[in-house]
């Protein structure tokens, strides 16, 4: 039989980057909120292109799937005892009136407050859960380009878009590290490829494989290359969220603030989230070393997360 220890064992890569990463407790508590996730439960968002929550609820109510709200976003549900393939079997989900959505993912978007009539870039957009959350947060009537260079990835977000009801979305398919200077944007979510540290759990035996140095520098690279050209095409007095599910200040604090240096007309503004300061399921916030931005520990509800919302400044400065 096997170690019943087996199930909570992390990766060593990982506990070595965190514990080097931070104090002795904030690494305790990011560690035991990764083993935790073993026992993730099933969440997901209400589609308000198509249905709302309360229509939602009744649904969930109906089918006898117990279910738990959050104080910071109404749309959000953590479902109690049920699996995924419970939720495929309901209506609200072939119907596209709900996505099963992580907690933490559900935040970049609200972050971003999209706004109707704004031109909105998603620079990394498969599969296409927060491309539809945005469309959905600004009533239907934000002008959105989805960036999204692998094919099949791509061909997911469009399939994703079309039975969440989100329009006025328009998919490109190319690498967005290139994307040509002559556009600009008001907002523009760039949840960058990482190494996904935030999300990996207790006794994933992948992870350990996946997440690993070589990695590490070849999505910094990339994020680096991605945040740059966001604040480039970025108009002057936009905004811009820069979101991952890893940890790792190195893909985080360490990104944006050197960004921030190549790019003086932009500064970073607080994130605020309405509700959530206190309860079972308000947002895990942990400290950053970038004043202003969010990490977001991971916990049994909740993934590793980190966002900076950054506004570019109408006047360069000296």
């Amino acid at each position: 039989m096997a170690d019943q220890t087996e199930p909570r064992t992390l990766p060593a890569f990982i506990i070595e980057r965190v514990e080097a990463s931070y104090n002795a407790t904030d690494a305790a508590r990011i560690l035991d909120g990764l083993r935790a996730a073993a026992d993730r439960p099933v969440t997901l968002r209400a589609n308000t292109l198509k249905s709302d929550a309360e229509a939602v609820a009744r649904a969930l109510d109906d089918a006898g799937i117990a279910y738990a709200r959050t104080p910071w976003y109404p749309d959000a549900f953590v479902l109690a005892g049920a699996r995924e393939r419970d939720v495929w079997d309901l209506d609200i989900y072939r119907n596209g009136e709900v996505y099963l959505q992580s907690l933490s993912s559900m935040l970049p978007p609200l972050a971003l407050a999209p706004r109707a009539g704004a031109d909105i870039l998603d620079m990394c957009a498969a599969p296409g859960g927060k491309t539809s959350q945005m469309a959905a947060l600004a009533g239907g009537a934000a002008r959105i380009t989805a960036c999204e260079l692998n094919g099949p990835r791509a061909e997911r977000l469009e399939y994703n878009l079309a039975k969440l009801g989100a329009r006025n979305i328009q998919v490109m398919r190319c690498d967005a590290r290139k994307l040509d200077t002559f556009f600009s944007f008001d907002q523009i979510l760039l949840d960058a490829p990482c190494t996904g540290s935030g999300t990996v759990h207790g006794g994933d035996e992948k992870a350990a494989r996946r997440v690993t140095q070589q990695l590490l520098d070849k999505v910094t690279r990339s994020q680096r290359a991605l945040i740059d050209r966001a604040l480039t095409v970025l108009k002057p007095g936009g905004t811009l969220v820069y979101s991952t599910c890893s940890v790792l200040p190195a893909e985080n604090e360490e990104i944006v603030a050197a960004a921030l240096k190549r790019h003086r007309d932009c500064v970073i503004e607080p994130i605020a989230i309405e509700g959530g300061a206190e309860g079972d399921l308000a947002i895990p916030r942990m400290a950053t070393r970038l004043e202003g931005t969010l990490a977001v520990c991971p916990t049994r509800e909740f993934e590793g997360f980190y966002m900076a919302h950054i506004k570019r400044r109408t006047r360069k400065t000296r």
